[in-house]
């Protein structure tokens, strides 16, 4: 669940971020609404420097409801970021704008000024080039889309030619729902495109990379490996299978590794979830694997790796079993589909 921090700064602005906090608490959001005014019950017990960072690093979206210069003073201390700031939105006390400050795109700023905008009768103030002009938002229909970007440099270059009147060329390992955008076309080479792919590659002269975010590593390793070791041996499949460690969404294993200490902090670091499988479980897993008698005898599976991405992912193998320095990997993939111009999104 995402979660907004809310701030007002007098009683009215107060009574509207009560309200607004209720409208996208409908929509799934966990919202706090507090006060940096005198008297109230909600007030902060810091400054609103310290509030500032301590919600810059725990929400996905802040939302001030007074002046947007408090807002613009408050969070340039903060800034980090396009990829990596939350939301910030700024509401006026008498709640006739919704602002989108900052991360409109990458953070979700834009479509959350919208929503409060929705729930107050506001009008959204969006200040971003493509949506101003109307054009395609890459990132933000990347994140939307569950796409890791690749770097932001040629993010910004797409979102260029887009501005400057250009077509954009576009090419997909996927299989594609509904028309591309204005200012896409499908295209096989050419100055400026967008791939969509779990493959580093390059097939534009600027090629903007969007790498979907849903492969699983099954990892198997040997008792007492460190850390260092399995990220070692994870780069090496990834590298040697062509790969991009943007695609990875978590890691599974054989429930027989559930206290190794290496695999845990390999996974913690990168903030990836860990699952565990039983050896019976990890049986059960449809397709054709590379068995090894030795691992069945120490494990009683006789694959870890292939088995457990697999039913880790629900797909089916993008690369198989990889061994280094007592660490094997494998990684799978579910079905995925780009989806465009109010198609379902991917489950």
């Amino acid at each position: 669940m995402s979660r907004a921090a809310l701030i007002a700064f007098s009683a009215r602005g107060e009574a509207l971020a009560e309200k607004i906090a209720r409208g996208l608490s409908q929509g799934g959001w966990d919202c706090r609404v507090e006060a940096a005014r005198k008297g109230s019950s909600r007030r902060i017990p810091g400054t609103l420097s310290d509030w500032t960072r301590a919600a810059f690093s725990s929400a996905q979206a802040l939302v001030f409801v007074g002046a947007a210069g408090i807002a613009v003073r408050s969070v340039a201390p903060c800034l980090r970021g396009k990829d990596r700031d939350p939301a910030v939105v700024v509401v006026d006390d008498e709640g006739k704008f919704a602002v989108s400050l900052l991360s409109g795109h990458l953070g979700g700023a834009n479509r959350l000024a919208r929503r409060i905008a929705e729930i107050v009768g506001a009008v959204p103030v969006i200040t971003t080039a493509t949506d101003s002009a109307g054009l395609f938002s890459v990132d933000e229909w990347a994140k939307g889309q569950n796409l890791a970007i690749h770097t932001l440099k040629e993010a910004k270059a797409v979102s260029a030619e887009l501005l400057d009147g250009r077509s954009v060329g576009f090419q997909s390992d996927f299989p594609v729902l509904g028309p591309l955008p204005r200012g896409l076309q499908y295209a096989e080479s050419g100055p400026v495109g967008v791939c969509v792919s779990l493959r580093e590659s390059r097939r534009f002269d600027t090629t903007l990379l969007l790498v979907p975010r849903i492969a699983v590593l099954g990892i198997g390793c040997r008792r007492g490996i460190a850390a260092g070791d399995i990220a070692a041996a994870v780069r090496g499949a990834l590298a040697r299978s062509g790969i991009s460690p943007c695609c990875v969404a978590g890691v599974c294993s054989v429930s027989l590794k559930r206290d190794e200490p290496g695999l845990a902090e390999f996974c913690r670091s990168r903030g990836l979830p860990l699952r565990f499988f039983s050896p019976q479980e990890l049986g059960r897993a449809p397709g054709e694997f590379s068995g090894s008698p030795f691992v069945r005898r120490v494990t009683g599976v006789d694959n870890v790796c292939e088995r457990s991405a697999v039913m880790g992912s629900g797909g089916r193998l993008i690369f198989r079993k990889q061994t280094e320095n007592g660490v094997t990997v494998a990684a799978a993939a579910p079905e995925y589909h780009v989806v465009f111009d109010g198609e379902e999104p991917n489950g």
